[in-house]
């Protein structure tokens, strides 16, 4: 019996491995392989595909979120919020430009809940970072109300969400900045690391393409502190050649969820909720059961692998032990974290490993 692994990018690469192929020789061939014009038509064609006039290529997801907040201004003394129930990328990004990530609790769909967040503003507060997990966006009107009420800036953290939806708006561009990562395992993924940030801001655009490129807007004269961040010129045709399939692709990922909402019948087992007026794009299937380490070892034995997006929310890690949170300090996010877990959903995934999933879930 095959192991139905919890991805397999690799079954994405022999669908178009002709296309793959031709990319990378192309700019193997061609000599230049740093901010060239593989970059520019990945950048205009993924803006084009959200619906927004910038992108900005840079090497990954984490950078994408480090230098948007750079470039919105924020640093040393400042607060960010963001959702305790998302990989620590999202806080290490505000740590990184010098201010403190204030970690918030989530709602049913575990994303960032609106009727939390502000109880969680201070004077020092200048962003609130909404994470889209798992592949459905936040309820982004209500946080965007919330940040315009108090001046906020708004940061997306679509790293999961690539072409997810709320009530017709597309992630990444509701806020000042849409940060996202290609990581090869995502719905957009490369084949390494590499991530992007878009705007609809032309000067916040500016300023992104100068600290990705050490500070610089014209080469050898630097006007600030910047970084090397950027997309090379071969990630960028790879992940062309994928964002041209992605309606097809995510329609295949949909179904496979949709088999699953059909076809799990456990009461022992929770499924994912959508939340209304949402897309969701499902970069993973995250079910909730009590008994988490009973079913694990219960798949494992019929040969499927599952994940834990994320066995320890981000203000009980030790990386944030000095912000001084203890357990039972955000329950939602404390709940998810003991009861969570990640069932395989990847493109290539046979209709007959979907259906091995479904039973060996039922049966337990």
């Amino acid at each position: 019996m095959d192991r139905i692994m919890t991805n397999r990018p690799d079954r994405c690469f022999q669908r178009y491995q002709s296309e793959f192929e031709e990319a990378a020789l192309r700019v193997l061939r061609s000599g230049r392989y740093i901010l060239g014009e593989e970059l520019e038509r990945f950048e205009e064609a993924f803006a084009e595909w959200l619906g927004v006039r910038f992108c900005v290529g840079v090497g990954n997801g984490l950078d994408a979120l480090t230098l948007a907040c750079r470039a919105c201004g924020i640093g040393e003394g400042d607060e960010v919020i963001v959702p305790a129930n998302t990989f620590i990328a999202s806080a290490l990004a505000v740590s990184a430009a010098g201010a403190v990530p204030v970690f918030a609790d989530v709602d049913e769909y575990y994303l960032l809940d609106p009727d939390k967040l502000e109880s969680r503003i201070t004077e020092r507060t200048r962003a609130v970072m909404a994470v889209h997990l798992y592949g459905q966006t936040c309820r982004l009107d209500r946080i965007l109300a919330i940040c315009r009420k108090h001046g906020l800036k708004l940061l997306e953290d679509c790293a999961q969400s690539h072409g997810a939806a709320y009530r017709g708006r597309i992630s990444g561009t509701v806020g000042e900045a849409g940060c996202f990562s290609f990581y090869p395992t995502k719905n957009l993924g490369a084949f390494g690391d590499a991530g992007a940030v878009v705007t609809d801001d032309e000067e916040l655009y500016e300023h992104l393409k100068k600290l990705r490129n050490y500070g610089s807007s014209r080469r050898y004269y630097h006007e600030e502190q910047g970084v090397n961040s950027r997309l090379d010129e071969l990630q960028a045709a790879l992940l062309a050649v994928r964002l041209s399939h992605m309606k097809e692709l995510t329609a295949e990922r949909i179904a496979c969820a949709e088999a699953y909402n059909e076809g799990i019948r456990n009461e022992a087992i929770e499924k994912p909720r959508l939340c209304p007026g949402a897309e969701h794009v499902y970069h993973q299937y995250v079910v909730r059961t009590k008994e988490r380490d009973r079913l694990i070892a219960h798949l494992k034995l019929r040969g499927i692998d599952t994940l834990i997006h994320y066995p320890v929310p981000c203000h009980l890690q030790g990386a944030y032990a000095s912000l001084g949170y203890e357990r039972g300090a955000l329950p939602q996010a404390e709940l998810y974290a003991d009861t969570v877990l990640s069932i395989p959903i990847y493109n290539g995934i046979s209709k007959k490993e979907q259906q091995r999933v479904i039973e060996a879930l039922n049966e337990f």
